[in-house]
Formats: structure tokens, sequence, C-alpha cells
């Protein structure tokens, strides 16, 4: 009986993972979904898979997976063939089955993928979520529920405003930029945004460690590190906007969201995918965008800018131009 096949399709800093195929079903189903996901087209299609990565031979697109060597849980990365007028396909793969080229960035990222994949048993990815001003806590709405779930924001902010008003010692103006009667006004709002601040709050109050990977500058910061909780999550940071981490395992189980904080190959995976997300510049860059205050429509630049403007002025409506 033919067995369901888990496998990620990764094409540049594009992934994805593909659950419909079979043991039995062909190279032709593969390369077709593969075309179909990459925009690249079947005739130029190269695919690297196994570990270590090969190229995989597509002369008989009838040949069934399982013969193609293909099994559960391999990653499989795309490329597309050069054009040449002079050399056909033919000859190309002749020459690709009979050279050994030095492992190039793509199949050494092929390599990391794929071990800390198999370790883990199956794929970490993004979830991506609404840029609404709340992005932050319609990710930690996501870890907990395992939905994208808008308009639920209120319950977070206003856990945080009973923190910072209950404690006035620790959460003074010197350490909140304002009083704290002036914070608990603020977060409480739509608009206003979340950082390290109600990150720390929110761990503490949900008791689990909040692992925040920044795709700019591939740092990764530790929300409740220090309280030794047996469990973390995983949001990616790109200078503005948070998006979750999940894991879709590769025995078909449900997806999770929640990590024991000695796991260290989701961390390599969540790693993994800030380096993608900077090397293809999937990322906001602080010091440089321009924002709008929706509020008098003034135009700002850079992070430091819209903070000072918030400062200046009270608005704390932005939006990213």
């Amino acid at each position: 009986m033919a067995s369901v096949l888990t496998l990620k399709i990764k094409a540049g800093s594009e992934q994805s993972v593909i659950k419909d195929l079979t043991s039995s079903s062909s190279l032709s189903d593969l390369t077709e979904k593969v075309s179909c996901f990459s925009g690249i087209a079947e005739s130029r299609l190269k695919l690297l898979a196994g570990f270590p990565p090969k190229i995989l031979e597509l002369g008989d697109k009838n040949k069934s997976l399982v013969d193609a060597g293909i099994k559960s849980g391999d990653v499989i990365m795309a490329q597309e063939r050069p054009a040449s007028p002079v050399m056909t396909e033919a000859v190309a793969d002749h020459r690709e089955e009979h050279t050994h080229p030095a492992p190039t960035p793509q199949s050494s990222d092929l390599i990391s993928s794929y071990s800390a994949a198999q370790a883990t048993g199956g794929m970490l990815m993004r979830q991506v979520v609404p840029s609404d001003n709340s992005c932050l806590f319609t990710s930690i709405n996501y870890v907990l529920n395992g939905k994208v779930e808008t308009g639920t924001s209120h319950f977070m902010r206003d856990i945080i405003a009973e923190k910072v008003r209950n404690d006035p010692e620790n959460y003074n103006e010197a350490f909140l930029g304002k009083t704290p009667s002036e914070y608990c006004s603020w977060i409480k709002k739509s608009e206003a945004w979340g950082g390290a601040i109600e990150l720390s709050i929110l761990s503490s109050f949900y008791g689990f460690e909040i692992v925040v990977v920044n795709s700019l500058h591939g740092i990764v910061n530790r929300f409740g590190e220090d309280q030794k909780y047996g469990m973390r999550a995983f949001l990616i940071y790109d200078g503005i906007h948070y998006d979750p981490l999940y894991l879709e395992p590769f025995d078909g189980s449900a997806l999770k969201t929640l990590f024991p904080t000695t796991d260290e190959q989701i961390l390599e995976q969540a790693l993994e995918l800030a380096q993608e997300s900077r090397s293809s510049r999937q990322f906001t860059d602080v010091q440089e965008f321009t924002i709008k205050c929706l509020q008098c429509q003034v135009v700002l630049k850079g992070q430091v800018a819209a903070q000072q403007h918030a400062k200046d002025t009270g608005h704390v409506s932005f939006g990213e131009l």
C-alpha cells in the first residue's frame, strides 16, 4: 500500500510543505507541483534531494517517487537550469551525471535544513499574520490557539496594562519612557505596537519562554529565559513586524507551536529561517524605512523619527510607505 509523503519544497527564499503525494506518485507528479509552486517551467527545472543533497535524475518522469529514492521528510530544492542556445538539455543532463561540482551555498543550505528537520521530525514554518499594529499579540495568540485571529489583542493589552499599573516600582517612568498611567492608556489603544516590555510581561503571564529571532540582524532575544520555563515559543521579527513559527510534523500529526527549551534543533531551524529572510531581504530596515503619521499625515524616516514624533505629539497611528 502506497504511503503518504510529507515533503518540504524550497525555491529561493520561498518554502512550502506538500502532503498530497504518495510513494507511488510519479516524478511527473512531483515536478508538476514544484513547477507550480516555484514558477519554474518543468523543462527548466532542476531538483536536489536526499542527504547529502544530490541532483535528482528526471529523465524518466514515470518513475515512482519511492523508486527515485524519495522518502517522507525529504527536503527538495528547486533551481532553474540556465538557458543555453548551444547545449541541449540531454547533453546538460549527461554532464551533470558525470561531474562533481563543489557544493554551492544553496546545497549547503539544503544540508543544514535537512539535518535540522530530520532531527526534529518536521519542518519549522512561518505563519504570516496581518500587519495591523497588533501583529505581536496576534502571533502570541496563534502560539496559544493555533489560529490566526484578529481583534483579540485587547485581552493581552489589558493584561499588560494591569501588570504595569500594579507594579509602578519596576515599571516606572524611566523604564517605560512615559508615566505608568500614560503607558496604560497608550498600550490599550489598537494602534500601539508591542515590543520588548510587552513580550516580557506576556512570557511571565503565560509561563513560557518567548524566543524572538531577528531576521534583520540575525540575533536572538529570549524573554523569560531567567525563569527556567520548560517550554518556549518562537517569533520571527523583521524590524517592524512579528510572525509566529510552527512545526509541521512529517507524520501528519497536529502542528506544534510550543517546544521544550532544551530542543536546540528547533532553534537551529528558526535561525535558518531568519537567515533565509535576510538573504532575500525580507525585512524592514528600521533606520531607512519611510512612515507616515496617519493622524497628521506627516512623513517620517526611520524608527527613531517615528518614536520622537509620537513622544512630541502623542500620535500613535502610523503606516509604512
